[in-house]
């Protein structure tokens, strides 16, 4: 048995932060019914997809999210659609949703009454901004919540002003590292519903979730350490800190203290150039030419090293220097080899590929791939007849 056997969700959600949440609790073993509706998710519509891309259920993007668990589709906006909802809403212990504000309390699961109607249910509600959200900010794509997050002001992480910030990686930041929080909410408020009886509502801000995320100088900020300023120079550290060329390939290299100088000393073999700089520079004399200075003969020293063999190297001695992967380097990773990190799994349509797992291992209950994404509609028949049975969960 694994960590979450036994628990029945309901995900109610089409985006991709929903679906994520999802995923890492139906990887656990959680039953997830997933309703879509007539047409099917959003996110079966979105890329890459595999072969016959102009047929159904090729997004490689639904495969990947829906991992474990059931569809069922029901128009919850028609009466029998909403009737159907409401007794399987009887059967469950948790709700995930990513529609925008308002679409709970048209669909009867308003946070006000939640704890009269249904006071077992934990329903978890991701939206961009939160309930209720700022005035005109009720929609926003993952790109406008990287920004109002602030991670806008620290892409590139050494900004020239002149240049406009970047988008950060990915299509979907915000809604992954968003699905991860609510998953984490939604396992904690059923635990916790274990020993008072009583569910709950839980409102999760993609926003929120960002600025949570920002780096340490936000907290320096906060904490009266550092002036308080909208400048995006702000958020760099203003030392070496980039990403370099090696024979093949790139590598990021981070130095910001003595242990780290005192590393890269001794991985390249302290160098004339680098005993002309005091030991704590980086923290107490950094300046612009020695920055410069130091990148230079970084870069020359890294040009011809192999990124793989000095990235093991450097780690060793303490220093934070990692190799550029692109997605065909992964599955070569000698750690996720290691960890077991990409399993593989067969999809009706798609056919065999190798797939992600989750970004942590349990040692006695870990998540695991048992079946694909499911088409679309194919457990309707099995979910709807779940209404025939009593309404009593099975405990």
């Amino acid at each position: 048995m694994t960590a979450l056997a036994r628990l029945r969700v309901l995900e109610l959600a089409q985006g991709v932060a929903g679906e994520y949440c999802g995923k890492l609790i139906s990887d656990f073993s959680a039953e997830v019914i997933k309703i879509e509706p007539p047409g099917g998710s959003p996110t079966r519509a979105l890329g890459p997809f595999g072969q016959g891309a102009g047929r159904r259920e090729t997004s490689g993007l639904f495969a990947y999210l829906n991992t474990n668990k059931a569809s069922a589709v029901l128009d919850v906006e028609t009466p029998a659609g909403a009737a159907a909802l409401q007794g399987l809403l009887a059967r469950i212990d948790a709700v995930i949703d990513d529609h925008p504000p308002g679409w709970l309390e048209h669909i009867g699961l308003a946070p006000n009454t939640l704890a009269q109607r249904h006071p077992r249910l934990v329903v978890c509600s991701i939206t961009a901004y939160g309930q209720p959200p700022p005035e005109g900010r009720d929609l926003a794509e993952d790109l406008n919540v990287f920004h109002a997050s602030g991670w806008g002001y620290h892409t590139p992480s050494a900004p020239d002003d002149r240049r406009p910030p970047l988008k950060g990686p990915g299509r979907f930041l915000a809604s992954y590292e968003t699905g991860l929080d609510a998953a984490l909410c939604v396992v904690s408020a059923l635990y916790g519903r274990g020993r008072t009886g009583l569910g709950g509502f839980i409102d999760i801000s993609k926003q929120a979730t960002m600025v949570s995320r920002i780096d340490y100088v936000i907290g320096q900020m906060v904490a009266g350490d550092m002036d308080v300023t909208s400048s995006r120079t702000a958020l760099d550290l203003w030392g070496p800190a980039a990403i370099f060329a090696c024979r093949e390939g790139y590598v990021y290299l981070w130095l910001s203290d003595q242990a780290h100088w005192a590393g890269l000393r001794r991985l390249i073999g302290d160098p004339e150039w680098m005993r002309a700089f005091p030991d704590r520079w980086l923290e107490h004399e950094n300046t612009p030419e020695r920055v410069a200075t130091c990148r230079k003969e970084i870069a020359a020293w890294l040009a011809a090293q192999d990124r793989n063999e000095v990235s093991a190297r450097a780690q060793k001695l303490g220093v934070q220097l990692v190799p550029v992967n692109d997605a065909s380097d992964l599955p070569k990773s000698p750690q996720y080899q290691f960890r077991r990190y990409f399993t593989e799994v067969d999809h009706p349509v798609l056919g065999r590929a190798q797939y992600p797992t989750t970004p942590y291992r349990l040692s006695v209950t870990p998540a695991q791939i048992t079946s694909a994404a499911p088409t679309l509609g194919e457990h309707t028949g099995a979910v709807l007849a779940q209404l025939a049975a009593p309404s009593e969960l099975d405990r």
